[in-house]
C-alpha cells in the first residue's frame, strides 16, 4: 500500500525571540535538525522551506499580508509521507522546530483523488 502525503505547516507565536542565536546555538540545532532528517529520510517527500510576506486573493480584491493581528505565524512548511496520520504526527512531533517555545507544527492530509 503506497504511503499518504501530509503536508505540515510550521507555526510559531507572533514576536518570537528578539535576540539571534549564537553562532554556538546555531550549530547545536542544525546537528539535531540533521539528526531528525537522516532519521525520517524515507518519511521527508519535501523539506519545503520558510516562508516571507504574501497576501490573500479572493475573487474580488487581493490584500497584503502577513497580518499582524494574527495569533500565530505560518513560518514554513513540509511534506511527509507515512502510512498514517498518527505515523505522520510522530514525524513531526520529533521535528527540532517543534521544541521552540510557541511552536508547532500542523499536519494535514493531502487529498490527491
Amino acid at each position: 500500500m503506497p504511503q499518504q502525503k501530509y503536508l505540515c505547516i510550521q507555526r510559531s507565536q507572533p514576536g518570537g525571540s528578539p535576540e539571534k542565536p549564537s553562532p554556538a546555538q546555531m550549530e547545536a540545532m542544525y546537528v539535531k535538525f540533521n539528526v531528525w532528517k537522516d532519521k525520517f529520510a524515507k518519511n521527508i517527500v519535501d523539506l519545503g522551506g520558510r516562508l516571507g510576506g504574501g497576501g490573500v486573493a479572493t475573487a474580488e480584491t487581493t490584500t497584503d499580508g502577513p497580518f499582524v493581528e494574527s495569533k500565530e505565524i505560518v513560518g514554513g512548511f513540509m511534506i511527509i509521507q507515512a502510512n498514517s496520520l498518527a505515523q505522520a504526527m510522530a514525524v513531526a512531533r520529533e521535528c527540532p522546530g517543534v521544541v521552540m517555545p510557541g511552536s508547532s507544527v500542523e499536519v494535514r492530509e493531502i487529498h490527491t483523488g
